[in-house]
């Protein structure tokens, strides 16, 4: 989860969301979810059901959202509270949504609060299914679920893993709370250009084997290629990441490819290139990589060892130009230590691109293996726009509202 120190950020940042919990185990996640929510920025109110109430209890909430819990359908003094959170609320999400809750709200009762927000509201609805995976599969189960998203309402998760204590594994997880965050962000996004549109991103670092133990890399952790992912997914975008060797977790909807080479990266963006709108290559791709790599490990005490011969790699935006989609916008980065302005300004050029964004390797707060960068937009037109330093997930909102204004000029 987020640290505390975590800044409000879009689309977060002053919007009012509703998170109902009904009464199930999964139960306890919702006090980090509502938390995480805080954090980034969003006002929470927290609806406790009859249930809820025999899992957690109102003072976790307030002590993270430091807004009041309700419960009750009928409060002195505010007779209409139900009406009036359904109108506040930019957003519903009922985390978890247990069986019992899945089929009252499907048949449209009002029986308690949360239930009768929802009947009350006109905004976006979003409900995270928690059950045993029996209860899940039930066909009534199924039938309910179905109906909630005929009305409207959306679906995130459930995943299979650890149930309940003794019930082993199965599909009836509720999803953890980062990833539930992400779906309400791309709930809370407005739709644009890049509603639907196929974005193909490429992260992280290449390895070049020099042995079956030994390699060339960089010290790229892939932040930004998966911070631009993510922001490309909450805007509406089928999102295919390219990554090379990273721990990160693949962001929430995002279709990953892992690789490892430079030609694999090649091969890998060769094959997703001709249907991708949008292609944005943050990848630290290799410019060398050995002559030859040998098929055992070499020993440290079998003679002195043969100079490494270095090959350069496929250059992958220039030589895949003849496969890019018309129309297609194609954003390059470079990481420079020198002659920022003027490298850049040649690789803008010589790789066709629309966009390239410039961060410097030397500079505090940019590069590899911090969560912040600072940049500078460049275009074959007009001048460069520099960027503060900012997290690297702002960048990424940045970067795509570009992508996504260059698209909407291209209608």
């Amino acid at each position: 989860m987020g640290s505390s120190a975590r800044v409000a950020r879009p689309p977060f940042a002053g919007r009012r969301i509703l998170v109902g919990v009904t009464g199930g185990i999964a139960a306890f996640k919702s006090i980090s979810l509502a938390r995480e929510l805080a954090l980034a920025g969003a006002e929470v109110d927290v609806v406790l059901t009859r249930g809820a109430l025999q899992f957690v209890q109102p003072l976790s909430f307030e002590a993270l959202t430091g807004r009041p819990v309700y419960s009750e359908l009928y409060t002195p003094g505010d007779p209409l509270l139900h009406i009036r959170l359904a109108r506040e609320s930019d957003l519903i999400l009922v985390a978890p949504a247990t069986a019992n809750f899945i089929a009252r709200a499907a048949a449209g009762m009002a029986d308690d609060l949360l239930a009768a927000v929802l009947l009350a509201t006109g905004t976006p609805v979003l409900f995270a299914p928690a059950m045993n995976d029996r209860m899940y599969s039930h066909p009534q189960t199924r039938e309910n679920v179905r109906r909630l998203e005929e009305i409207g309402y959306s679906r995130v998760g459930p995943e299979e893993g650890l149930l309940a204590w003794g019930e082993g594994e199965g599909e009836g997880r509720m999803l953890e709370p980062e990833a539930i965050l992400e779906h309400v962000a791309r709930a809370l996004t407005p739709r644009g250009e890049l509603e639907g549109k196929a974005v193909v991103v490429t992260a992280g670092p290449t390895r070049e084997a020099i042995d079956p133990v030994r390699f060339i890399g960089n010290r790229s952790s892939g932040r930004m290629g998966f911070a631009i992912a993510a922001a490309a997914w909450r805007a509406g975008a089928r999102v295919t990441l390219i990554s090379g060797p990273s721990h990160l977790p693949t962001p929430a909807g995002v279709t990953r490819l892992d690789i490892q080479s430079a030609e694999e990266m090649q091969d890998a963006v060769e094959a997703a290139l001709p249907e991708a709108d949008v292609l944005v290559m943050a990848a630290a791709v290799a410019d060398f990589r050995p002559s030859s790599s040998v098929a055992d490990k070499i020993k440290k005490g079998a003679g002195k060892p043969e100079p490494l011969a270095l090959a350069p790699t496929a250059d992958v935006l220039r030589s895949t130009v003849h496969l890019r989609k018309p129309g297609a916008v194609i954003v390059g980065f470079a990481l420079e230590t020198n002659d920022h302005k003027a490298n850049a300004e040649r690789k803008l050029k010589e790789k066709s691109l629309d966009f390239l964004v410039l961060n410097s390797a030397s500079e505090p707060g940019s590069g590899f293996e911090v969560p912040t960068n600072q940049v500078t937009i460049l275009t074959p037109e007009g001048p460069a726009e520099e960027l503060p330093l900012m997290s690297k997930d702002a960048v990424a909102d940045k970067i795509i509202g570009r992508i996504s204004s260059a698209l909407g000029g291209r209608r």
